[in-house]
């Protein structure tokens, strides 16, 4: 089975020596880590002065990104938002970055030459990990912990294994630094055996770990928090349906404050479509695929050799939007379907009311299937939450961005009882300042089932829990 080693402390007793530290010196600094399989984003944190006004307890210094890591030249972002010694807005190529070690020294480098920031200042780096099986909580990272991780990248191609690679960048460049994993998966550790147990024997499915874990956690424990600050609201009687929309995109059905369950499964495959994940499939579509005789056939002579990590490849890098169009841009892709010819069968704003019988142009087809699958997703978890939702919130980097999608799902979702869309408040999300954003077009103290927009934020979520006393 795959279970969590003993690690070297828990959650609290982590947090309470990171604050311990962090404020007895209080110059130092946090760094966040969020790999991608050809990225590296980058923060960089202080602690909030005493007597601030912020909801958190950290404050961002700078941001940085460095993408196309696997298809060089890499591009590489730095900017400066507040509290450095130097400014710095910086674009550029780098040749010399070819992996995410080399990422990462890099950004190392640039923080003392653009930001007039030592190195030595930073003591925590916080690591996104996508899959932590068992793991409940953060982790201080130990050979032991490691291992582990790295015994799950097989449930997380595109991820884990990235993660790893910065986690051994910052051990060798930063050797004195603690170094704390945070698992999207635990979030979702509150979810029910009948939920997250598939209908397979159940004795092998314990031995080798095989259940729905979840992930996209740490982005929805941010969206939680605040959406519970906007609304006002404790914890513990929070009932929200969160979207978390970007090229990989997930739903959580919260209750009472924690996950009862998501869209994601074993992995990040299983769920909604994304940019080159086929999401949830009929498990024998992958066969019927790859296939000699180029029809649905069950002659096994027409099988493929099919091993599994070629279907894997298959259904997470060359499906999805990309599959279906061409392209991993969702802008793009909207852009497109509500510009293209296919105005009988996409009358805005709902190409989901169109002729069913009509064929779509390729941007419809995928912009319709990831609207179509988002509101069955909300249907079901209204169901699981037998009506009592306080909200429906949008988030990640297609959630707070496309109003067309945004607008589609509210028109779908209005027969639940949910507030009408505002037109004007959905157009201007990108101008509205605040983490919340209500887009409905009530009053919002008249609302029962809220329509809002979130600004997610992975990384502040575990620099705060690295900082934060107040879980001591």
């Amino acid at each position: 089975m795959v279970r969590a080693p003993q690690v070297q402390s828990t959650a609290k007793s982590l947090s309470c020596r990171s604050s311990l530290i962090m404020s007895s010196q209080p110059d130092q600094l946090i760094l966040s880590a969020n790999s991608g399989s050809s990225s590296l984003k980058i923060s960089l944190y202080a602690l909030a002065p005493k007597g601030s006004n912020s909801d958190e307890p950290v404050e961002l210094l700078l941001k940085s990104s460095i993408s196309s890591i696997s298809a060089p030249p890499a591009q590489f972002t730095f900017k400066t938002i507040t509290g450095t010694p130097k400014e710095a807005n910086d674009k550029d190529e780098v040749p010399s970055i070819h992996d995410h070690a080399s990422a990462f020294e890099h950004f190392l480098q640039h923080l003392k030459d653009g930001a007039g920031i030592d190195r030595d200042r930073i003591t925590h780096i916080c690591h996104r990990v996508v899959h932590g099986g068992d793991y409940r909580d953060p982790v201080e990272l130990s050979t032991h912990a490691y291992k582990h991780i790295e015994k799950l990248s097989d449930l997380a191609p595109l991820h884990n294994g990235a993660a790893l690679s910065v986690i051994q960048g910052c051990v060798n460049a930063l050797p004195n630094v603690k170094s704390i994993a945070f698992f999207d998966t635990a979030f979702h550790r509150t979810i029910p055996p009948y939920v997250s147990a598939y209908p397979i024997d159940q004795a092998v499915a314990k031995e080798r770990g095989l259940k729905k874990y979840g992930f996209h956690g740490l982005s929805y424990s941010f969206i939680l928090r605040s959406v519970q600050r906007y609304l006002q609201k404790p914890a513990e009687e929070m009932n929200v349906i969160l979207l978390h929309l970007g090229s990989g995109a997930s739903v959580c059905c919260v209750q009472n404050g924690k996950s009862l369950d998501t869209s994601m499964g074993l992995t990040p495959l299983s769920g909604l479509p994304g940019a080159t994940r086929a999401g949830a499939i009929d498990p024998s579509l992958i066969f019927h695929y790859t296939n000699k005789a180029g029809r649905i056939t069950h002659d096994p002579s027409a099988a493929a050799n099919l091993h599994v990590t070629q279907a894997e490849d298959i259904l997470n890098t060359k499906s999805g939007w990309k599959a279906l169009c061409g392209t991993t841009d969702f802008g793009e892709i909207t852009q497109r379907a509500f510009a293209s010819p296919d105005a009988d069968f996409a009358p805005v704003p709902n190409p989901l009311d169109g002729d069913p019988l009509s064929e779509p142009s390729p941007e419809m087809l995928a912009f319709s299937i990831f609207a179509d699958r988002i509101q069955g997703y909300i249907g079901s978890y209204f169901l699981k939450l037998q009506g009592n939702v306080d909200a429906v919130v949008f988030s990640g980097g297609i959630g707070e961005r496309s109003q067309q999608l945004r607008k589609v799902v509210c028109d779908r979702i209005a027969c639940l009882g949910f507030s009408a869309i505002s037109e004007t408040r959905n157009n201007a999300v990108d101008d509205t300042p605040g983490t919340v954003v209500d887009i409905g077009a009530g009053r919002p103290e008249d609302e029962r089932r809220r329509m809002l927009v979130c600004r997610t934020d992975e990384q502040v979520r575990s620099n705060s829990a690295t900082s934060s006393s107040d879980r001591c």
